[in-house]
């Protein structure tokens, strides 16, 4: 399980990547909300698929059945943060557009003619 989540999350980074070197600035959002989504999941892989029991201590589990928790928490903290910076950044990209009336960066930089 912890191999085909590893090739799912290595996907999602190349096609993070791939959105993020396009020149319209919605793919660029759209990547980088991949690759906050791709990190969440290497994040949980990295943090065990096995676990059988929650993390209370109850009599006859032993320590190796525990879940851990750290790495939902983690993903838990990536997830609030992702999901501000998305909203600011879909803001901050229609106030562009109303403004400058394209999503090219390359007209954005100054180095092609809007027609």
């Amino acid at each position: 399980m912890e191999i085909m989540m590893a090739i799912i999350a290595g996907f999602l980074f190349s096609a993070a990547t791939y959105l993020i070197l396009s020149k319209s600035l919605l793919r660029i959002i759209i990547g980088t909300g991949l690759l906050s989504h791709g990190t969440h999941l290497l994040l949980l892989t990295m943090g065990g698929l096995g676990g059988k029991s929650a993390p209370v201590v109850a009599d006859g589990v032993t320590v190796a059945d525990y879940v851990d928790p750290l790495p939902q928490a983690l993903i838990l903290t990536a997830i609030v943060i992702s999901f501000g910076v998305t909203a600011f950044a879909l803001v901050l990209a229609y106030r562009t557009y109303q403004e400058i009336g394209t999503d090219n960066m390359d007209y954005m930089k100054g180095r092609g003619e809007i027609d």
